[in-house]
């Protein structure tokens, strides 16, 4: 799993002479301002070409083709042939640079690359411990691409940074696209095919991975990385710039293309083929990967001040069926994958629903500003799971939680993946659903107060609100809680309406006698119509029940 701070690298290397572009075209290094004035002199590029950025300090290698299908059929080739794994340029020195040394190093604004025209400028990042293996960086324009040339002095770094004993040529680590302002970033990418946005809210948290491969498997997970960025600005209107990257690792190469615009949510419009060089058990598509630690729902004692701690609360699922699911997440004392059944499914997404402030008391890293990320497939996605995956974490510098798509078909090689979809970062779902969702799920000692407790027995409360039930009278007759177990004995079911607030609570108890997981599955409706989502949880009795 990754760690927070540094995703693991992945392997792979920069397109140096890719065979999707012209190698007849010597790898000269040109300034912006002799390029494009030889470009255009050989008709290339329109007589006036966009600006890139400070002609003294950013330069190109010479252009070549660059389409998406030419960087397909790359990748397509790239996965014919054998993996060679990548070797770090200067490994004993880039692992003296550390967090805080690799902080101190800043990319300096005169050399920000402006790639579509000013609305989303891009800066990049130093290698450094966590991020060994350099990338590509490439301006596309006129059907052209052109490789960024490394200067390490587009960097201001202190002089006694171990980054100055680096050779000249040692490459970027990544990118991350600013605001108009150029004060702070929305979009990074640094480290495997890993990325993030700080979303509606401007705060970032959880990532998103173009794959995952053999997650929570026996074998070891296989990291994919983007080795190579090709930036051009979109023509579709609300976006702003278009990334494809190039990804290879030992058995699956790709291209991954994302039309990404921000208008309050950030969107991304996302187009993907993978390529496989060897048959893979599990490849998790339109990967997300969160943190999950505690929360109201079964706070450990005394593990943390602050009352609840977490990116994300939930996963959400829309199914092909049209049911809406929400899965509270779990923090157990061993890896569970939980799986959900679907054909062509309408959406899912990790969600962090609790928004607010006092819930949290963190004025640091803000969790009541945490993104929540939605996925939208495009096209028929068929048969297949979409898989969670929790992993014990004791602190919240982990990234414990995962949440895929796999597909029914399995993976061989050769197999061609192709792949669709629309991914928003925003405060909310962005198509919410007419049935009311799940605000809270809490749990503790069965019973009724005032009376011997039962051994064994465990109360639930879940809250409903918004849509359906938000509507209903105080004194709406017929509500009823369905409930059901995989195992124990259920009791004292009941409904009602709050009395402060617009919100439906569900109560139950349950008894189950072992440690074993119970998977419970609750919804409210009324005579014959579907109030709320379909609450899932997976209760973890025993030592799993505390965090």
């Amino acid at each position: 799993m990754r760690k927070r701070n540094g995703a693991p690298e992945g392997a792979a290397r920069p397109v140096e002479d890719p065979e999707h572009l012209d190698p007849a075209m010597p790898w000269d290094r040109l300034t912006r301002r002799s390029f494009l004035t030889a470009a255009a002199a050989l008709g290339l590029l329109p007589a006036a070409g966009p600006a890139f950025g400070d002609d003294d300090l950013i330069s190109f290698r010479n252009p070549k083709p660059f389409s998406f299908q030419l960087l397909a059929d790359h990748a397509r080739r790239m996965a014919m042939q054998p993996y060679i794994a990548p070797r770090s340029g200067d490994p004993e020195v880039l692992d003296q640079i550390d967090f805080d040394a690799h902080w101190k190093i800043k990319y300096r604004p005169e050399a920000t690359l402006k790639v579509a025209d000013g609305k989303a400028p891009v800066r990049l990042f130093h290698l450094g411990r966590y991020f060994q293996l350099p990338v590509g960086i490439h301006v596309v324009d006129g059907g052209k691409s052109r490789q960024l040339v490394y200067d390490p002095a587009v960097f201001d770094m202190p002089a006694d940074s171990p980054a100055q004993k680096l050779p000249k040529d040692i490459g970027y680590a990544g990118l991350r696209v600013m605001g108009p302002d150029e004060k702070s970033d929305w979009l990074a990418f640094l480290g495997a095919a890993y990325f993030r946005s700080s979303g509606e809210l401007d705060q970032f948290g959880l990532s998103a991975r173009a794959l995952a491969i053999d997650v929570a498997m026996p074998t070891p997970e296989e990291f994919p990385r983007f080795t190579d960025y090709f930036l051009e600005r979109s023509t579709t209107p609300g976006r702003e710039l278009v990334i494809t990257c190039l990804i290879d690792s030992p058995r699956i190469t790709g291209v991954f293309r994302m039309d990404v615009g921000k208008d309050g949510p950030v969107v991304m419009d996302i187009d993907s083929r993978f390529f496989a060089r060897d048959r893979i058990d599990r490849v998790g598509l339109a990967a997300l990967t969160s943190m999950f630690w505690f929360s109201e729902t079964d706070r450990p004692e005394r593990i943390d001040w602050r009352p609840e701690i977490h990116d994300s609360d939930g996963l959400a699922i829309h199914t092909g069926a049209n049911e809406r699911i929400w899965r509270p997440l779990n923090n157990p004392s061993v890896v569970r994958t939980s799986s959900f059944a679907d054909r062509n499914p309408k959406g899912f997404g990790l969600l962090q629903r609790d928004r607010s402030f006092a819930n949290y008391e963190d004025d640091g890293v803000f969790y009541d500003k945490r993104p929540s990320v939605w996925i939208e497939p495009k096209g028929d996605w068929g048969a297949g799971e979409v898989q969670l995956v929790e992993i014990p974490t004791d602190d919240e510098i982990h990234d414990n939680i995962v949440a895929y798509w796999v597909s029914d078909k399995p993976v061989r090689r050769g197999d061609v993946i192709p792949l669709s979809y629309r991914m928003t970062w925003a405060k909310d779902e962005p198509h919410p659903a007419e049935v009311s969702k799940v605000v809270a799920t809490r749990i503790g000692r069965g019973g009724v107060p005032g009376q011997p407790r039962p051994e064994g027995v465990v109360k639930f409360a879940v809250d409903f609100d918004d849509g359906f039930v938000a509507a209903l009278d105080r004194q709406t007759k017929g509500v009823e809680a369905v409930v059901t177990a995989s195992r124990g004995d259920l009791s004292r079911i009941d409904c009602y309406s709050i009395k402060v607030g617009t919100a439906w609570r569900m109560t139950f108890d349950l008894k189950a006698e072992d440690s074993e997981p119970v998977d419970l599955r609750a919804f409210l409706k009324r005579g014959d119509q579907t109030l709320t989502e379909t609450w899932l949880y997976q209760f973890l009795p025993g030592p799993d029940s505390a965090a």
